[in-house]
């Protein structure tokens, strides 16, 4: 799940600012779980806009926005509006954003984003996220029980614990638990300890050299 938040409604009416008519495109997947890019979400953009001059002269929901080419067919179904569209308002994540973008591309419309992506995160209830993952290319959760100590931990430590925890919670971020503790907690029940007493190598990040691209059964690669 990409988590994202509606951005203030004067930054994006800035990014508007002598637009007239403009197209609406949510997305019905992770946006409209995060109640930033559904249906509800479109008609109170519409009214927003109207409210400000702004006409709304088509909308769509894209079933997956950052689908390229899902989004190019789900598109057509405003191609007449995008004709006299002075830009386009993304009501998806950035990446859908992005996907908007290449499809419009052509008509040289600006794309402008109306929400603010935060992180991959897991649903814990309806409306309710935590950050999961930060997609670093080198997954550390097979020796660690289950528990990512690079999104968990404050420091991104593969080596823990820091030594400053307390009382269970971490020093840079008091209201969060101590992923370390998490984690030696999670290994002792599964009798995993001893993985613990490996130096593990310092993380890679050339695997997260951006923009990366991957396709299924090669792996993946930066984009130069």
């Amino acid at each position: 799940m990409v988590v994202s938040e509606k951005k203030p409604i004067e930054e994006l009416l800035g990014y508007l600012k002598g637009a007239k008519k403009v197209v609406l495109v949510g997305c019905g997947d992770c946006a409209s779980a995060c109640k930033t890019g559904g249906e509800p979400e479109i008609a109170e953009m519409k009214e927003t806009l109207a409210a400000n001059g702004i006409e709304v002269t088509g909308s769509v929901i894209i079933p997956t926005a950052c689908n390229l080419l899902l989004g190019k067919k789900e598109l057509k179904a405003v191609k007449d509006a995008l004709k006299e569209a002075d830009a386009v308002v993304s009501m998806a994540c950035g990446d859908g954003t992005q996907t908007i973008m290449k499809n419009v591309k052509k008509q040289n419309i600006p794309v402008y984003p109306a929400n603010d992506t935060l992180f991959i995160g897991e649903v814990e209830r309806v409306g309710k996220f935590e950050e999961a993952c930060k997609a670093c290319g080198e997954c550390e959760l097979g020796w660690t029980g289950g528990i990512c100590p690079v999104t968990m931990c404050a420091k991104g430590l593969v080596n823990g614990a820091c030594g400053g925890a307390k009382n269970g919670k971490c020093e840079v971020s008091p209201d969060n638990d101590c992923a370390w503790v998490l984690i030696y907690e999670r290994l002792k029940a599964l009798g995993q300890l001893d993985n613990m007493k490996e130096v593990r190598a310092p993380k890679d990040y050339s695997k997260q050299l951006n923009p990366r691209r991957h396709e299924v059964g090669k792996k993946a690669e930066a984009q130069a």
